[in-house]
């Protein structure tokens, strides 16, 4: 019975460790998987390709890549696309760390 306990355990906390999260704020009103969002600071989880992105009771989920690049980033910074006077989020930068996350926006992924 123990084993199982513990088996269960060390399951349960592998899977909790699954979903990667970070913390951006936005400066501006920005759109984020086809859906505009206000300014303000998100917390993201990412798992499976999807990023989800919380402030409040507002929750946003878009398809999402993560990449790793050689050196890491001094500071968190946003890349937008600024076009029909909106500025779409096209990746972020995750400060500290080699990560950024790449956002499949609804024009670009045909969906």
């Amino acid at each position: 019975m123990t084993k199982f306990v513990c088996g269960f355990a060390l399951l349960a906390m592998s899977m909790a460790n699954a979903a990667e999260s970070y913390r951006v704020t936005l400066f501006q009103p920005s759109v984020i998987g086809g859906k505009e969002v206000k300014a303000g600071e998100y917390k993201i989880s990412v798992e499976n390709n999807k990023a989800t992105m919380k402030v409040g009771k507002e929750v946003v989920e878009a398809p999402v890549k993560l990449e790793t690049v050689d050196n890491k980033y001094g500071s968190t910074s946003v890349r937008y696309r600024t076009g029909e006077g909106k500025n779409t989020v096209e990746e972020i930068r995750m400060g500290n760390t080699k990560t950024k996350l790449v956002f499949q926006n609804r024009d670009q992924s045909g969906l």
